[in-house]
C-alpha cells in the first residue's frame, strides 16, 4: 500500500495541476488526483512481472542455443539456476497478478529492447554471476537474486525510465514508489504460499478519506492560507517565493488544522522532507522557519486542536 508520504505528494502534485490550469471546479481535479494514485498503483503491477518477462526471454535464448546445429557444451547443458527461481515463477504464475494485467491491458510485451537491455545489464551484474555460480539453492537466494534484480538493475535503467514515461506520463515520478512496493511483495513471499500477497492500493479506507479531504481543504482555502503565509514571509516578495513552496505551505496549514489525529511533529517532519526533494535548493529551510511560525500563531489563535497524547509535541 501507498504510504502517507506518497499521497501527500500526490495531492501537492494535484493542486499545482489544478491552480496551473486555472480549473475552477475542485470536484473534477480531485477525481484525477484519485486517478492519478490508481494509475500508480498500475504501475505496481506493472513492475512487479518485470522480471518475470526477463525469465521469459532468458529460458528463449537457452532453447535457441539448445536448437543449434552445433550447439557448445554449455549450450548443450545451459546452468538454468535463473530460469528455474521459484520466486520469480510465483511471480509469472500469479493469478491474481495475471488476472490484474489482462484487465487492465498491462505489460511489457511491445517493449522487447527494454527486456534485452535488462537481461544484459542482469547477467553482467556481480550478484547475479555470485548466484549463479553458488551452492546455496534455497528459496531466501532466490528471493535476493530477484530483490538485486530490482535494486541493482531496475532501479538504474535509463531506458526503463524512457519507456514508463512513454507508457504513462503520469508514472514519470513514481518509479521508485512502485519499486518499494515490489520489494516489499516479494520480502513477505513465502515458498509454500499458493499465491503472492500482493499489496493493497491504500492500508485503509483512512488513506482515501484522508487524501481527498486534504486536497479539498488546500484547494478551497487556498487564498484564504495564502494570506495567512504572508504574515510570516514578510521579508520575501510572495509573488517570488517558489508556486510549490506555497502550494506545499497551503497543504501543511490544511493538515494542521483540519486533520486533528495528526501530530503537529509529523505533519512538519513530512512537508519539510517532500520540499528537499519537490522544491528549490533551500525550500526546506524557508519551509521549516515559515511553518514554526504558523505553527506558534495558529496555536495562539485556537486553530490547531489536536487530541490524544503526544500529539501536540
Amino acid at each position: 500500500m501507498f504510504s502517507r508520504r506518497f499521497l501527500r505528494i500526490k495531492v501537492i502534485k494535484a493542486l499545482y495541476a489544478h491552480f496551473k490550469s486555472d480549473s475552477d471546479s475542485v470536484a473534477v481535479s480531485e477525481k484525477e488526483l484519485v486517478k492519478s494514485i490508481d494509475k500508480s498503483y498500475d504501475l505496481y503491477f506493472q513492475m512487479l512481472r518485470l522480471v518475470a518477462d526477463v525469465r521469459v526471454y532468458a529460458e528463449e535464448r537457452i532453447e535457441i542455443g539448445r536448437r543449434k546445429k552445433l550447439p557448445t557444451p554449455q549450450e548443450l547443458n545451459p546452468n538454468t539456476r535463473f530460469i528455474d527461481n521459484r520466486v520469480i515463477r510465483q511471480i509469472e504464475d500469479s493469478e491474481a497478478l495475471n488476472d490484474y494485467l489482462a484487465r487492465k491491458s498491462l505489460g511489457w510485451g511491445a517493449y522487447p529492447e527494454l527486456i534485452k537491455s535488462l537481461y544484459s545489464e542482469l547477467t553482467a551484474s556481480e550478484y547475479y554471476l555470485k548466484y549463479m555460480s553458488g551452492t546455496d539453492g534455497g528459496y531466501d537466494a532466490d528471493r535476493t537474486l530477484t530483490e538485486d534484480f530490482y535494486i541493482e538493475t531496475v532501479q538504474n535503467s535509463g531506458l526503463l525510465e524512457e519507456v514508463v514515461e512513454e507508457q504513462s506520463i503520469q508514472w514519470c515520478d513514481d518509479i521508485n514508489f512502485a519499486l518499494i512496493m515490489v520489494l516489499k511483495t516479494l520480502e513477505c513471499s513465502r515458498e509454500k504460499q499458493k499465491d503472492l500477497s500482493l499489496r493493497k492500493e491504500f492500508k485503509s479506507e483512512d488513506d482515501l478519506v484522508f487524501t481527498k479531504e486534504l486536497f479539498r481543504n488546500a484547494a478551497s482555502n487556498f487564498r484564504e492560507y495564502l494570506e495567512y503565509i504572508e504574515r510570516f514571509t514578510q521579508n520575501w516578495d510572495i509573488d517570488r517565493i517558489a508556486f510549490l513552496d506555497n502550494i506545499i505551505l497551503v497543504c501543511a496549514m490544511s493538515e494542521l488544522i483540519w486533520f486533528d489525529s495528526i501530530p503537529i511533529k509529523v505533519t512538519l517532519d513530512e512537508y519539510i522532507e517532500i520540499s528537499k526533494y519537490y522544491s528549490t535548493p533551500g525550500s526546506s529551510l524557508f519551509i521549516n522557519g515559515v511553518l514554526d511560525r504558523i505553527v506558534e500563531s495558529l496555536q495562539k489563535e485556537g486553530k490547531i486542536n489536536k487530541s490524544g497524547r503526544g500529539l501536540l509535541d
